[in-house]
């Protein structure tokens, strides 16, 4: 059974840190880019972070770009995101995902970790 289990969510205040991981397992990841996608309440969800199966490359959206950090280990099999300095608007659920590419991470889904910002 494949699963992505992601965890490291919680409550912070603006300006603080948090380190998201996802962990895969029920098949080998090495060969799917994997990524980072969150959905704040009443918003569409919205592509974060991602990064392919080589590591060689990264998306990042223009929010997060230079406060949030996407890397994987080198088994392939879990993903990060670093989060610093954190705003408000960062609040909502975090969802981890792999795909064949980074900009189709649609084949694999994690339940989601909450993360929200206070002030």
């Amino acid at each position: 059974q494949v699963q992505l289990v992601e965890s490291g969510g919680g409550l912070v205040q603006a300006g603080g840190s948090l380190r998201l991981s996802c962990a895969a397992s029920g098949r080998t990841f090495s060969r799917y880019a994997m990524g980072w996608f969150r959905q704040a309440p009443g918003k569409e969800r919205e592509r974060v972070a991602a990064i392919s199966w080589t590591g060689g490359r990264t998306y990042y959206a223009d929010s997060v770009q230079g406060r949030f950090t996407v890397s994987r280990d080198i088994a392939g099999n879990t993903v990060y995101l670093q989060m610093n300095n954190l705003k408000l608007e960062d609040t909502a659920v975090y969802y981890c995902a792999a795909g064949f590419s980074i900009a189709t991470l649609n084949d694999y889904w994690g339940q989601g970790t909450q993360v929200t910002v206070s002030s």
